[in-house]
């Protein structure tokens, strides 16, 4: 089986119990999980690979019980640096009908978000691993996410780590210096192998545009 290594973040997931849905519905009584964002480590650890995922949690009961939830699923979890203030938190509003599902997200100074590639010793992280795995939500998080993204994605080609990348555009992430952003994932491209998108994520993450 292949050794992945993964780059993202867990979040906190607060969600209305089904029978209420709406989250302006009192009483809300919320269902408190911890969820691994990074859902590709998850899935490649319960089919049998060596699946690590990178990212950094605070050193609290919350980061423990993230960590846990990830270790029960088989990922990997020997690299993470803990530390930071909190863990980023989205709440979640299930559809029903024709009302779709919400998001709304509170992730500000959340540890990832202040995550420095000098917290991670990635020579020995990309010993002998096949395959490096990014979402495009983790750059655009932070200044300090983006420069952890875009140096440990060179440094993957320097261990001659095949690199994926998922796109994964998130509107509520891209209210601001679209420009720069956009900039900053296209001087990525050149170190990927494999990217996953569709021609929306094209558009609005590489500012490529669909030409007859």
């Amino acid at each position: 089986m292949a050794k992945v290594v993964t780059l993202g973040e867990i979040m906190l997931r607060l969600s209305p119990p089904r029978v209420m849905n709406a989250l302006h519905r009192p009483p809300v009584l919320m269902l408190i999980t911890a969820v691994p964002k990074p859902n590709v480590a998850a899935s490649l650890a319960q089919l049998g690979n060596n699946a690590a995922f990178l990212s950094k949690i605070p050193a609290n009961a919350i980061g423990d019980a993230a960590i846990a939830t990830l270790k029960s699923l088989g990922v990997n979890c020997q690299y993470i640096a803990r530390g930071g203030k909190r863990l980023g938190i989205y709440f979640l509003e299930n559809g029903a009908s024709i009302r779709p599902s919400s998001v709304v997200y509170d992730r500000a100074d959340s540890s990832v978000t202040q995550a420095k590639a000098t917290e991670f010793d990635f020579d020995k992280i990309f010993n002998d691993v096949d395959l490096f795995h990014v979402s495009g939500i983790t750059p655009v998080l932070s200044q300090d996410a983006a420069d952890l993204t875009f140096s440990r994605t060179e440094k993957a080609k320097e261990h001659g780590v095949t690199v994926s990348f998922d796109l994964n555009y998130r509107a509520k992430l891209w209210t601001d210096h679209i420009e720069e952003k956009q900039q900053m994932l296209s001087d990525m491209m050149p170190y990927v192998d494999i990217c996953f998108g569709n021609a929306r994520d094209a558009a609005k993450c590489l500012a490529i545009q669909k030409t007859v």
